[in-house]
């Protein structure tokens, strides 16, 4: 059983062995190093000529990443911190986002932006946030986010050589050290996955084998995921509160037209209440937006919304304060018992 750190190190060098376009540029990336969290350790020393290692400058290295996508090459990003993705911004925005649509679907711009995002570590507020949300509905632009029910190298590996479009890929920092999960390790699940219109970004839904009726949706991604499981068994063992958890791959862009993923609406059909689960602040985030269309397209038959989030506060350096500013579990469980 791989960690996700080994899956997403084992889907970076397998990229690069089946495409000899693909390179690699960011900061401190040669080995011994080989990156701050150790996921592109190993690829300088095995294709020293498509690993580049950077200025600390990091709107110079998406940029920089865009011209090579536009010239043929499929270029991978590691942004060393994903606060510091606000630095990107109009690279991403204004411009790799943009190219498809502005030349007539003639340019491609295959850039891969990795990024790891999150708090629990004590880094304090400039090394701890999860900004995710400040690219979601960003038109042309591609956001997923890793997660430990299906492979993170493979899902990684897929968005490298098969999109031709800008990919932000966000990886949870408290998630490296996570297992990929097995079907030994889901033995009491039921598991069902769901392609949305990514075919590599499935979604899966959870719920517990042999459980009664559902009284709740909980949505969560990313290592978020991780509580949402925990969560789901507590309130079921402790609280006979019975649940169905979706975990979406793809963040953004979400199903067309306002509407919900197939596999979120068909969960809603049963329980009609909605639980999302995010580290990010509580304002005009991801779940507020998953609410606003489960409600668009339900109508009466949502009963219930609600929403865990990140206190809307820099996060605290220290580690007490910061647990007290991020979601944890009791958080879901409270805000579960009270919509049931």
């Amino acid at each position: 059983m791989s960690s996700v750190l080994q899956a997403l190190n084992q889907g970076l060098h397998a990229a690069f062995e089946a495409d000899d376009r693909v390179v690699l540029i960011g900061e401190d990336l040669l080995d011994p190093y080989g990156g701050a969290f150790k996921v592109s350790r190993g690829l300088s020393s095995k294709y020293p000529q498509r690993v580049m290692t950077s200025p600390v400058s990091e709107a110079g290295i998406v940029g920089v990443a865009g011209g090579m996508a536009l010239r043929g090459l499929r270029p991978v990003v590691e942004i060393m911190f994903g606060d510091f993705s606000t630095l990107i911004a109009d690279q991403m925005i204004n411009g790799l986002s943009k190219f498809q649509g502005m030349y007539n679907g003639q340019a491609q711009v295959p850039v891969v932006v990795r990024t790891p995002m999150g708090g629990r570590r004590g880094y304090g507020p400039t090394h701890s946030q999860t900004l995710e949300k400040l690219y979601l509905g960003v038109p042309g632009l591609r956001t997923l986010a890793a997660n430990t029910l299906s492979d993170p190298g493979a899902l990684l590996k897929a968005a490298i050589l098969e999109d031709d479009g800008p990919v932000l890929f966000v990886e949870n920092k408290l998630l490296y050290a996570k297992p990929v999960l097995d079907a030994e390790t889901l033995k009491d699940f039921e598991v069902e996955v769901q392609a949305i219109d990514a075919g590599y970004a499935p979604t899966h839904l959870l719920k517990l084998k042999g459980s009664p009726t559902p009284a709740l949706t909980l949505a969560a991604y990313g290592y978020m995921a991780e509580l949402g499981r925990e969560a789901l068994l507590r309130l079921a063992f402790e609280h006979e509160i019975f649940c169905e958890l979706v975990v979406p791959n793809q963040l953004a862009p979400l199903a067309s037209q306002g509407r919900l993923e197939e596999a979120l609406a068909d969960s809603l059909g049963r329980t009609g209440r909605l639980l999302t689960i995010e580290e990010g602040t509580f304002s005009l985030g991801w779940g507020a937006e998953i609410a606003a269309r489960a409600a668009h397209q339900l109508g009466g038959q949502l009963r219930a919304t609600n929403r865990v989030a990140a206190a809307e506060e820099p996060i605290p350096a220290s580690i007490a304060l910061e647990a007290k500013a991020l979601p944890d579990v009791d958080d879901i469980l409270a805000a579960a018992r009270a919509m049931v």
